[in-house]
């Protein structure tokens, strides 16, 4: 009986054996597929850029010093992609396509689907708080909702760290911020559910929630569960608290060339920034969506949806996504600004167009994008170009 037992146990731990190289075989067979569909959509012969486009970044470029890398995609074909300037102004080395940025609060939209993926996977619900996973964390009430639509009311930690955080060498963790928050119980800006309030503790919250219900680190959670599955090869959330030296040759600079900003101890937590990577692994990450790879449509459909009350009418925020809508027109975006980085990226849901502008230097730039949204036959994104009503009112 015993012997029968065991060869019994033994068929059946090699029939789950079988299954499970059976799956991880299908797995790789079709993220091999996936790639090699993806890399038709990469194909880009600059001898046919769109040449209105290419003015206009020249244009940019010198006029208004933007010193960045830029892709611009339709309908899943790049119309253009280029570099202008250097990765790093005291080596004077060029930029290179695939060269990585840090992404500033373009992470935001990255964490927010990391987020979903594990309220798709049952692990986790937009109305459960914080307090379901930091029990002693002292700003009840406040949900996961609430976090992604920056309606939490929480201090912000990039201000509250740099009066308690004992070692500028050291990088903090997302971990350690939530002690702090815990031990020190900074003010609140506001109640939970309250106004809007864009506030980088929302993200860092989520990338510490991300930790615990994973029970890996944000940067391998990520990998695992949105870079690899987008095919974001050169892709990765890098933090302090693990390099001395984030290792990455783009520089950020603060509006002149000669003052590069230096990586601190904020450069530790992730989820609210903290992810590095280039233009066409974010043209990789719109087609994921698009695609249905990364989240059901009805839950993208949610977090593309603004929540708090409109700015304007027509500008609001979702879950990770800031949201244009007007008439028929619905885009979401993000901006980022950190460290001597500042960036945009641009989804039209509506024409299918990606519009990605990742800039080393803190100028005012990209905020002179009017006529490339015009050549694109888009919408002007620019809060101060509309009425209070919603009405386009500035023509620069």
């Amino acid at each position: 009986m015993k012997l029968f037992f065991l060869k019994g146990m033994v068929a059946l731990l090699m029939v789950s054996t079988v299954a499970c190289s059976s799956k991880e075989k299908k797995q790789k067979e079709a993220a091999i597929a996936q790639a090699k569909v993806d890399s038709t959509r990469l194909v880009y012969n600059p001898n046919n850029a769109d040449q209105k486009i290419d003015a206009f970044m020249k244009n940019l470029h010198s006029k208004a010093a933007f010193n960045g890398n830029v892709l611009v995609a339709k309908d899943g074909k790049i119309l253009y992609q280029n570099t202008f300037g250097w990765a790093n102004y005291l080596k004077r080395d060029s930029l290179k396509i695939d060269d990585k940025f840090e992404l500033a609060s373009v992470s935001k939209p990255l964490t927010a689907v990391g987020i979903l993926k594990l309220v798709e996977a049952g692990k986790l619900r937009l109305d459960q708080t914080i307090n379901d996973f930091y029990p002693d964390f002292p700003y009840p009430g406040i949900t996961i909702k609430m976090l992604l639509t920056h309606r939490s009311g929480l201090p912000n930690y990039v201000y509250f760290s740099e009066e308690h955080w004992p070692d500028r060498k050291k990088g903090m963790t997302n971990q350690d911020v939530m002690k702090m928050l815990t031990e020190f119980k900074p003010n609140r800006y506001g109640a939970p559910g309250g106004r809007f309030f864009y506030n980088n503790s929302n993200f860092m919250v989520l990338g510490a929630i991300i930790e615990k219900i994973s029970k890996q680190d944000y940067a391998t959670y990520m990998k695992d569960s949105v870079f690899n599955v987008a095919g974001m090869t050169n892709t990765a959330a890098l933090s302090k608290a693990v390099y001395d030296k984030i290792p990455t040759n783009v520089i950020g600079h603060d509006k002149v060339w000669r003052r590069s900003v230096v990586q601190n101890f904020q450069d530790g937590p992730l989820g609210d920034k903290g992810i590095y990577s280039t233009v066409r692994d974010l043209y990789r990450f719109d087609l994921a969506l698009r695609d249905g790879r990364l989240l059901k449509q009805s839950t993208l459909d949610s977090a593309y949806r603004g929540y708090p009350d409109a700015k304007k009418g027509i500008f609001s925020y979702g879950y990770g996504w800031r949201t244009f809508e007007h008439g028929n027109d619905h885009i979401v975006y993000h901006t980022g600004w950190w460290h001597g980085f500042r960036h945009i990226y641009v989804r039209d849901l509506k024409r299918n167009i990606v519009i990605v502008l990742l800039s080393n230097m803190t100028n005012g730039s990209l905020v002179k994008l009017d006529e490339l949204y015009k050549i694109m036959g888009m919408p002007v994104l620019r809060k101060n170009a509309y009425s209070t009503h919603g009405d386009f009112i500035i023509d620069e």
